[in-house]
């Protein structure tokens, strides 16, 4: 019977579960878009009804999750969810266990991210990596020598909470995919008859992945969305530069899929922030992975608890 590996991505918003081979290529990929309604209960059942299926064809060598939220991955329990009912103080480990006798680890998604990203994608090379994930929010992970960094209990590189101003306006505010949405909507409002109001007709939620489109068709609007959403970005980014010295810095999430106008304007306000003597600061590229970078890093990070 052939051995794998599992990855598991849980988010506000879809399930993945990856198999992976002792090389660590992707076998199979199981995709699930989540019912927020039945929150965790529906997410469990689709998890047990996959892996009782890969057991009739697989030998499990061990499973990787990366959450959507805070975690006591020393303890293996989900800590908090701020997207879905039933997960607070969820022993997933222990379940997940109970269901296939291997090593769980559990791990926040975008460290594992962060991971995947400086070991198979566009931080390969580097040793201090800072992974930015654009997502329904702002999170970071921050790669050392091949290795997740960990602060002191219960905290993460949590970037998405710096303030950009002493009234509490966070990143996260200003630059997730849902704060991007609701500038689209804001401006669509004052302008009914706009290039954003025609393309995104139809559309509820997720407007921010027109924006390119409307700056390709040279409209003055979006392209001021993106300048200030990169602005801010670019100004949070500074502080992590200060403080944690990366050689690069990777934009990844939803909203990178603006692609390279994106990492050139955050680049260039990052610039703007940062001390003479650090300048010119760490490289600002767009991750590489896509959809696969929560479970391939979960992977990786299962294979370097198992080597």
């Amino acid at each position: 019977m052939q051995t794998c590996y599992i990855g598991i991505e849980i988010g506000g918003t879809k399930l993945q579960v990856v198999l992976a081979d002792d090389a660590l290529a992707i076998i199979q990929t199981f995709r699930f878009v989540v019912d927020k309604s039945r929150g965790a209960a529906g997410i469990q059942e689709s998890i047990t009804q996959t892996i009782a299926g890969v057991l009739k064809e697989f030998h499990i060598r061990g499973i990787s999750i990366g959450f959507g939220g805070p975690v006591d991955r020393e303890a293996g329990r989900i800590a908090k969810s701020h997207q879905l009912s039933g997960w607070d103080g969820f022993d997933i480990s222990g379940w997940l266990k109970q269901m296939v006798n291997v090593p769980v680890i559990l791990e926040n998604d975008a460290n594992v991210a962060a991971l995947g990203e400086a070991i198979q994608g566009a931080g390969k090379g580097y040793e201090h990596v800072l992974y930015i994930t654009l997502g329904s929010g702002v999170g970071a992970g921050m790669i050392v020598n091949g290795e997740i960094y960990h602060g002191a209990k219960p905290g993460e590189a949590e970037i998405g909470h710096i303030r950009l101003n002493r009234e509490g306006l966070t990143l996260e505010d200003s630059c997730s995919g849902w704060a991007v949405d609701k500038k689209i909507r804001d401006a669509m409002a004052r302008e009914p008859d706009g290039v954003l109001a025609r393309l995104c007709e139809g559309l509820n939620g997720g407007e921010a992945k027109i924006l390119l489109t409307a700056i390709d068709e040279g409209d003055a609007t979006a392209l001021k969305i993106l300048n200030v959403t990169a602005a801010d970005l670019g100004f949070g980014l500074s502080h992590a530069v200060h403080l944690f010295h990366p050689d690069l810095i990777v934009l990844g999430g939803g909203l990178s899929l603006l692609g390279e106008p994106l990492a050139v304007k955050v680049y260039e306000e990052m610039q703007k922030h940062i001390m003479k003597l650090f300048l010119p600061g760490p490289k600002v590229v767009i991750a590489e992975l896509g959809e696969r970078v929560v479970p391939l890093g979960a992977i990786e990070n299962l294979r370097q608890h198992l080597r």
